[in-house]
């Protein structure tokens, strides 16, 4: 049977959606791409903002339209919130929430074979290694759920409390995960920063991560910003941690960032980037920006520019607020126009992509170390840096999942700015081939 997979949202989200499409192909299933037809069509939904769940919607009915009889499954954060609603969708077959979303290729093997459901419990952490994936990097959970309140977030009320994977089961599934080749690990979670097991904390996790050997790098995604000092930040002398974090800032005023209830105010904030980025210059920051965010004045979303220029993010996560049913901040007073929002979000836009062309400049004529994900055409491939900026090059054989150190030569502009480069060593490449 053919199975087709669509995932919306956070690197968590993604990391399941790799671990399913491992778990259907070990059992015989061919994996196909969404577009195609399918028997089994898996969705895993995002609901942190409106427009999240306008996409999941949309993509539901696509996978309806295209597939007629197709079994439709959908999971993930918007089937925890609209669970109902979507079980009266014509044409879905499942809705699965996210404790239970382990455990999918059972539930649809029982729902078409029409047979009881007697497999053992299953939980947040009761995925199988990845071992076929969607992408090259492979991402490890290593913790779900979240305590902090924040006003404007339903996160907390469709992955629940914070709830940490213990540290010898995240051990044991990174060495699993590499040697089923996989090169670059990308540590994931709902609110990893506060991952703690049986008197392991975030940072001893880390550092054990980093002590298994083999050919791999570690990846940090996203992190809340609270709570970290120098020896988080000695971590990243180790090569195998990639010099790059995305922070979630959320804004650059202390009024709004105290209404949204955050744990941190912007000198917490701006203190630990400043030691991380004068210990290495090169470090890539990113984060996430709400526009919009209820009472925001026009001298808040000033200060958000302000500390997006001085800090220097090369990317943001722009959000328009969206009002989240069951938060505070939808109760909150003066919400800001949906127009106020576009011209603000445009503007955050434009900062940052000056931001993004300023930093990658930098890197001409420097080295990455690039782990190549796809073969774009007459020699020409596609990878990230250690730095993750996605950088391009030819070669003369395939060097698709390898490391390859290459020498930056030039900007790339279109639709994506990346960087492009010529291999340092093609004498090294052609003893690969």
């Amino acid at each position: 049977m053919r199975v087709s997979f669509k995932t919306l949202g956070c690197r968590l989200n993604q990391f399941e959606t790799d671990a399913l499409v491992s778990e259907f192909d070990r059992k015989g299933y061919e994996i196909v791409d969404f577009k195609s037809k399918s028997d089994i069509t898996v969705i895993n939904t995002c609901t942190v903002t409106g427009q999240s769940d306008h996409k999941s919607r949309n993509l539901i009915q696509q996978a309806i339209k295209a597939n007629p009889g197709t079994t439709v499954v959908v999971t993930g954060c918007m089937a925890e919130q609209y669970k109902e609603g979507l079980e009266k969708i014509k044409g879905v077959s499942l809705v699965i929430n996210n404790k239970n979303k382990s455990g999918i290729s059972d539930t649809v093997e029982h729902f078409i074979n029409k047979t009881a459901d007697n497999r053992p419990k299953v939980n947040q952490f009761t995925y199988q290694p990845v071992q076929k994936s969607l992408h090259t990097r492979a991402a490890i959970k290593i913790q779900d759920g979240c305590d902090n309140m924040c006003t404007f977030c339903i996160i907390p009320q469709v992955r629940g409390r914070a709830i940490s994977r213990p540290a010898n089961e995240i051990i044991k599934n990174i060495k699993q995960t590499i040697a089923n080749g996989f090169k670059e690990i990308v540590i994931t979670g709902v609110n990893i920063g506060r991952y703690y097991h049986n008197g392991v904390r975030f940072i001893n996790l880390i550092q054990q991560v980093l002590e298994i050997p083999g050919d791999f790098r570690v990846r940090v995604s996203s992190l809340e910003p609270d709570g970290f000092d120098s020896d988080f930040i000695k971590l990243f002398e180790n090569p195998k941690l990639t010099p790059h974090l995305h922070l979630c800032l959320q804004s650059g005023s202390d009024q709004i960032l105290l209404k949204m209830r955050r744990m941190y105010d912007l000198d917490i904030f701006v203190n630990f980037t400043t030691k991380l980025l004068k210990k290495y210059p090169d470090f890539n920051l990113t984060t996430d920006i709400i526009v919009g965010f209820p009472q925001e004045t026009d001298a808040h979303f000033k200060d958000s520019l302000n500390i997006v220029k001085q800090i220097g993010f090369s990317h943001v996560h722009t959000f328009k607020y969206s009002i989240r049913k069951g938060t505070v901040a939808e109760r909150m007073q003066n919400q800001v126009d949906e127009k106020i929002k576009t011209t603000r979000s445009e503007e955050l836009r434009n900062l940052v992509e000056q931001n993004k062309h300023k930093y990658y400049e930098s890197f001409i004529g420097k080295s990455e170390k690039v782990l190549v994900e796809k073969h774009l055409g007459d020699n020409w491939y596609f990878g990230y840096g250690e730095h993750y900026i996605p950088i391009t090059f030819k070669s003369p054989i395939n060097l698709k999942n390898q490391f390859i150190d290459i020498k930056i030569d030039g900007l790339e502009g279109g639709k994506r700015l990346m960087l492009k480069g010529v291999i340092k060593d093609l004498h090294l490449v052609k003893k690969l081939k």
